[in-house]
Protein backbone atom coordinates (compact mmCIF):
# COMPACT_ATOMS: atom_id res chain seq x y z
CA UNK A 1 0.00 0.00 0.00
CA UNK A 2 2.76 2.56 0.82
CA UNK A 3 4.53 1.68 -2.37
CA UNK A 4 1.78 2.21 -4.77
CA UNK A 5 1.26 5.46 -2.76
CA UNK A 6 4.59 6.60 -3.06
CA UNK A 7 4.90 6.08 -6.53
CA UNK A 8 1.15 7.81 -7.10
CA UNK A 9 2.54 10.85 -5.32
CA UNK A 10 5.90 10.46 -7.22
CA UNK A 11 3.88 10.14 -10.61
CA UNK A 12 2.05 12.93 -9.50
CA UNK A 13 4.79 15.16 -8.95
CA UNK A 14 5.71 14.72 -12.50
CA UNK A 15 2.66 15.41 -14.21
CA UNK A 16 2.62 18.44 -12.01
CA UNK A 17 5.97 19.60 -14.14
CA UNK A 18 4.36 19.02 -17.71
CA UNK A 19 1.22 21.02 -16.94
CA UNK A 20 3.50 23.47 -16.08
CA UNK A 21 5.72 23.74 -19.31
CA UNK A 22 1.87 23.34 -20.95
CA UNK A 23 0.39 26.34 -18.27
CA UNK A 24 0.52 29.81 -19.69
CA UNK A 25 -1.62 31.08 -17.08
CA UNK A 26 0.68 32.23 -14.24
CA UNK A 27 -1.85 31.70 -11.15
CA UNK A 28 -2.34 28.12 -12.29
CA UNK A 29 1.32 27.52 -12.74
CA UNK A 30 1.91 28.60 -8.97
CA UNK A 31 -1.31 26.60 -8.03
CA UNK A 32 0.27 23.39 -10.05
CA UNK A 33 3.43 24.48 -8.03
CA UNK A 34 1.92 24.35 -4.62
CA UNK A 35 0.10 20.98 -5.70
CA UNK A 36 3.77 19.61 -6.65
CA UNK A 37 5.39 20.67 -2.74
CA UNK A 38 1.67 18.73 -1.08
CA UNK A 39 2.86 15.33 -2.95
CA UNK A 40 6.13 15.91 -2.04
CA UNK A 41 4.84 15.78 1.37
CA UNK A 42 2.99 12.95 0.92
CA UNK A 43 5.82 11.38 0.09
CA UNK A 44 7.63 12.35 2.99
CA UNK A 45 5.22 10.98 5.33
CA UNK A 46 5.22 7.81 3.30
CA UNK A 47 8.41 7.26 3.56
CA UNK A 48 8.64 8.47 7.43
CA UNK A 49 5.88 5.72 8.14
CA UNK A 50 7.35 2.80 6.33
CA UNK A 51 11.12 3.12 7.49
CA UNK A 52 9.81 4.98 10.99
CA UNK A 53 11.70 7.97 10.65
CA UNK A 54 9.79 11.31 12.96
CA UNK A 55 12.00 13.99 11.74
CA UNK A 56 10.71 13.34 8.20
CA UNK A 57 6.98 14.54 9.73
CA UNK A 58 8.34 17.71 10.57
CA UNK A 59 10.09 18.09 6.92
CA UNK A 60 6.55 16.92 5.11
CA UNK A 61 4.90 19.27 7.68
CA UNK A 62 7.51 22.05 6.20
CA UNK A 63 7.39 20.97 2.77
CA UNK A 64 3.41 21.41 2.60
CA UNK A 65 3.36 24.54 5.01
CA UNK A 66 5.70 26.81 3.48
CA UNK A 67 6.00 25.31 -0.44
CA UNK A 68 2.32 24.23 -0.46
CA UNK A 69 0.94 27.09 1.43
CA UNK A 70 3.11 30.39 1.92
CA UNK A 71 5.27 30.75 -1.33
CA UNK A 72 2.75 30.07 -3.37
CA UNK A 73 0.33 33.06 -1.73
CA UNK A 74 3.16 35.07 -1.79
CA UNK A 75 4.20 34.81 -5.41
CA UNK A 76 -0.09 34.94 -6.12
CA UNK A 77 0.43 38.69 -4.62
CA UNK A 78 3.55 39.52 -6.55
CA UNK A 79 1.72 38.83 -9.98
CA UNK A 80 -1.48 40.05 -8.80
CA UNK A 81 -0.06 43.52 -7.80
CA UNK A 82 2.28 43.62 -10.81
CA UNK A 83 -0.86 42.65 -13.03
CA UNK A 84 0.58 40.50 -15.34
CA UNK A 85 -0.84 37.21 -15.36
CA UNK A 86 0.09 35.02 -18.48
CA UNK A 87 3.56 34.22 -20.23
CA UNK A 88 3.07 35.11 -23.88
CA UNK A 89 5.69 34.41 -25.63
CA UNK A 90 8.13 31.84 -24.34
CA UNK A 91 11.05 30.79 -26.75
CA UNK A 92 9.39 27.70 -27.33
CA UNK A 93 5.85 26.82 -28.14
CA UNK A 94 4.09 24.33 -26.10
CA UNK A 95 4.32 21.20 -28.24
CA UNK A 96 7.76 21.62 -29.14
CA UNK A 97 8.08 22.71 -25.60
CA UNK A 98 6.28 18.90 -23.82
CA UNK A 99 8.11 16.73 -26.41
CA UNK A 100 11.34 17.76 -25.47
CA UNK A 101 10.29 17.39 -21.41
CA UNK A 102 9.25 13.87 -22.38
CA UNK A 103 12.69 13.22 -23.93
CA UNK A 104 14.22 14.35 -20.50
CA UNK A 105 11.68 12.38 -18.59
CA UNK A 106 13.27 9.30 -20.90
CA UNK A 107 17.02 10.73 -20.21
CA UNK A 108 16.14 10.79 -16.36
CA UNK A 109 14.28 7.24 -15.68
CA UNK A 110 17.50 6.30 -17.84
CA UNK A 111 20.43 7.84 -15.74
CA UNK A 112 18.44 6.87 -12.35
CA UNK A 113 19.50 3.26 -13.00
CA UNK A 114 22.86 3.94 -12.63
CA UNK A 115 22.44 4.29 -8.90
CA UNK A 116 22.27 1.78 -6.16
CA UNK A 117 18.98 2.41 -5.04
CA UNK A 118 17.69 3.57 -8.79
CA UNK A 119 18.11 0.33 -10.07
CA UNK A 120 15.16 -1.77 -8.54
CA UNK A 121 12.07 -1.27 -6.92
CA UNK A 122 10.27 1.76 -5.46
CA UNK A 123 13.34 3.85 -5.18
CA UNK A 124 13.75 3.63 -9.20
CA UNK A 125 10.65 5.33 -9.89
CA UNK A 126 11.38 7.96 -7.05
CA UNK A 127 14.48 8.55 -8.53
CA UNK A 128 13.60 8.75 -12.60
CA UNK A 129 10.54 10.92 -10.94
CA UNK A 130 13.51 13.37 -9.51
CA UNK A 131 16.17 13.20 -12.45
CA UNK A 132 13.09 13.85 -14.55
CA UNK A 133 11.97 17.04 -13.12
CA UNK A 134 15.28 18.33 -12.68
CA UNK A 135 15.55 18.67 -15.92
CA UNK A 136 12.89 19.58 -16.65
CA UNK A 137 13.01 22.38 -14.37
CA UNK A 138 16.12 23.42 -15.71
CA UNK A 139 14.44 23.22 -19.00
CA UNK A 140 11.80 25.22 -18.00
CA UNK A 141 14.20 28.43 -16.60
CA UNK A 142 15.72 28.86 -19.98
CA UNK A 143 13.03 28.52 -22.37
CA UNK A 144 10.55 31.42 -20.28
CA UNK A 145 10.94 34.79 -20.03
CA UNK A 146 8.93 35.95 -17.34
CA UNK A 147 10.50 36.49 -14.33
CA UNK A 148 7.65 34.57 -11.98
CA UNK A 149 7.81 31.46 -14.15
CA UNK A 150 11.48 31.24 -13.69
CA UNK A 151 11.04 31.49 -9.80
CA UNK A 152 8.63 28.14 -9.91
CA UNK A 153 11.43 26.36 -12.71
CA UNK A 154 14.04 27.19 -9.72
CA UNK A 155 11.35 25.83 -6.39
CA UNK A 156 10.72 23.21 -8.77
CA UNK A 157 14.68 21.93 -9.03
CA UNK A 158 14.36 22.27 -5.67
CA UNK A 159 11.51 20.06 -5.27
CA UNK A 160 13.51 17.41 -7.62
CA UNK A 161 16.95 17.92 -5.55
CA UNK A 162 14.55 17.02 -2.17
CA UNK A 163 13.18 13.71 -3.75
CA UNK A 164 16.20 12.58 -5.21
CA UNK A 165 17.75 12.93 -1.52
CA UNK A 166 14.28 11.01 -0.53
CA UNK A 167 14.62 8.45 -2.95
CA UNK A 168 18.39 7.48 -2.05
CA UNK A 169 19.02 8.27 1.87
CA UNK A 170 15.30 8.32 2.59
CA UNK A 171 15.87 12.48 4.37
CA UNK A 172 18.18 14.44 5.26
CA UNK A 173 19.06 15.40 8.36
CA UNK A 174 16.32 17.59 10.03
CA UNK A 175 19.07 20.79 10.76
CA UNK A 176 19.61 20.76 7.49
CA UNK A 177 16.12 20.32 6.04
CA UNK A 178 15.52 23.61 8.29
CA UNK A 179 18.50 25.23 6.39
CA UNK A 180 17.34 24.47 3.46
CA UNK A 181 13.74 25.94 4.28
CA UNK A 182 14.91 29.18 5.37
CA UNK A 183 17.03 29.42 2.24
CA UNK A 184 14.58 28.65 -0.10
CA UNK A 185 11.86 31.09 1.60
CA UNK A 186 14.86 34.13 1.72
CA UNK A 187 15.23 33.55 -2.02
CA UNK A 188 11.60 33.68 -2.75
CA UNK A 189 11.51 37.21 -0.96
CA UNK A 190 14.41 38.39 -2.63
CA UNK A 191 13.27 37.65 -5.96
CA UNK A 192 10.03 38.43 -5.05
CA UNK A 193 11.44 41.87 -4.78
CA UNK A 194 13.74 41.68 -8.04
CA UNK A 195 10.76 41.29 -10.46
CA UNK A 196 8.97 44.66 -8.79
CA UNK A 197 11.99 45.84 -9.68
CA UNK A 198 12.36 44.79 -13.16
CA UNK A 199 8.41 45.22 -13.64
CA UNK A 200 9.03 49.29 -12.27
CA UNK A 201 12.34 49.60 -14.65
CA UNK A 202 10.88 48.07 -18.00
CA UNK A 203 6.82 48.02 -17.29
CA UNK A 204 7.18 44.40 -17.65
CA UNK A 205 8.42 40.50 -16.38
CA UNK A 206 10.51 39.44 -19.40
CA UNK A 207 13.72 39.35 -18.39
CA UNK A 208 15.23 39.49 -21.77
CA UNK A 209 15.12 43.05 -21.55
CA UNK A 210 17.24 43.06 -18.59
CA UNK A 211 20.05 43.27 -21.43
CA UNK A 212 19.29 46.65 -22.26
CA UNK A 213 21.41 47.57 -19.06
CA UNK A 214 24.33 47.10 -20.37
CA UNK A 215 26.37 49.88 -21.09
Amino acid sequence: MSNNLLVLSAAGMLVTAFLMVGQKALFTAIRLYGAQSWLLGVVAVTIALADDRPPLFVTAALTAGLKGLLIPWFLMRVVDRIGIRREIEPFLNVPASLLICLALTVVGYRVSTGFPEGARGVAHHVIGVGLSMLLIGLFLMVTRKKAVTQILALLTVENAVFLIALGITSGMPLVVELGISFDVLLAVLVLGILVHRIVDRFESMDVSRLSQLKG
